[in-house]
């Protein structure tokens, strides 16, 4: 999953995980029969860690490892265009290094049934005000602060300029936004589950005025990781207002180590889900002809406490990111949708798969 390569690999590849995952490690070999996420401490938060505060910890921080993760669905305003996409900025703090920033973006193109991607990578800029997130790749930033984000990003054929508004409170998952994972260290990690979305986009050229949904992930920490396996993560967004984050790790045998999330209900309050609470089977797959990585791709989750059965599938098959250029790695991060399963199997939401370790 994660290659050390030279300096600059060895000092950003081993630290990069989804936006969920962050701080986990591979359990030993002779210890994986029996291990499950439910024995990762989620609580207390370590008296010497600092509390989460918002909207102050929008803004980037002297830790080894941060991201900010936006992800959604857009609709031109005259309905007839409808598109995916991925923005993601990855700050490295090395101390005595230049902080790297590595930054993909990605659009999935609905109505041609096409998936196009870009990645770009700059050491030292972005000296951050105290009062503002504002970062930059060039022609890519990212500004806001509590919930309210403007996005600006281009690539050959594609360009967005978006506005978005969150319409709940933030969802600070673990213990009050601290995740602790014991020697490999803690994470902090929130999201902002519904965004509205306004702006435009550019597509070949013309202007389209669009609007819709996204989903934000901000995690940060002093964590380490020695990952040999991989992770699938999922941010569904229900037509009924509410919303999950579920996160299943793998070992490098392709094993289930665990899964865990999070159910946000439509006030914005959120309820931590253990692995006992939720199953997932994988309902299909779809191999690169690429890569030869071979990806899940199709899905049935079943939560019981919540009554709910739904099945979840990619909006168009292929939507793989080879970033070897940036991060060193090959993942799957795509657009879905949420079905029923009972009845008329009718859209009940759309949503965003994260699929890592598939490719190696």
């Amino acid at each position: 999953m994660l290659k050390c390569r030279y300096l600059f690999i060895i000092c950003v590849l081993i630290f990069l995980m989804p936006a969920c995952s962050a701080g986990l490690q591979t359990a030993p070999e002779g210890q994986i029969q029996g291990y499950n996420l439910d024995s990762i401490n989620t609580t207390p938060v370590p008296d010497s860690l600092p509390r989460l505060t918002l909207p102050k910890d929008d803004l980037p921080h002297d830790y080894l490892t941060e991201w900010w993760y936006y992800t959604g669905h857009l609709t031109s305003q005259d309905g007839h265009r409808q598109y995916g996409f991925e923005f993601v900025i990855f700050q490295v703090d090395r101390k005595s290094f230049p902080k790297i920033y590595l930054a993909h973006f990605a659009i999935t193109d609905l109505n041609r049934r096409s998936f196009s991607y870009d990645q770009r990578k700059q050491f030292g800029g972005n000296t951050n005000t105290t009062h503002r997130l504002n970062l930059a790749l060039g022609s890519w930033t990212l500004e806001g602060l509590g919930g309210n984000y403007k996005i600006r990003a281009d690539m050959k054929g594609y360009s967005i300029d978006l506005n978005l508004s969150t319409q709940k409170p933030p969802v600070l998952h673990g213990d009050d936004g601290v995740i602790s994972f014991g020697p490999a260290g803690d994470s902090y990690y929130y999201s902002y589950t519904k965004l509205l979305v306004r702006g435009i986009l550019i597509d070949r050229g013309v202007k389209y005025a669009v609007n819709g949904r996204a989903w934000m992930d901000h995690q940060w920490g002093n964590f380490l990781t020695n990952l040999g396996g991989g992770w699938d993560w999922f941010s569904l967004q229900l037509d009924n207002d509410t919303e999950y984050m579920i996160f299943v790790l793998r070992d490098n045998r392709g094993r289930w180590l665990g899964q865990f999330g999070t159910f946000i209900d439509k006030l914005g309050r959120k309820r931590e889900l253990k692995s006992s609470d939720f199953s997932i089977r994988v309902t299909d797959y779809w191999t690169s002809s690429l890569t030869g990585a071979k990806y899940p791709s199709g899905w049935q989750i079943h939560i019981p406490g919540d009554n709910r059965q739904i099945r979840i599938k990619p909006l168009i098959k292929n939507q793989e990111l080879n970033t070897e250029q940036t991060t060193g790695v090959t993942y799957w991060e795509g657009a879905v949708g949420v079905f029923e399963i009972s009845g008329t199997g009718s859209t009940i939401g759309k949503g965003y798969v994260e699929l890592t370790g598939y490719a190696d």
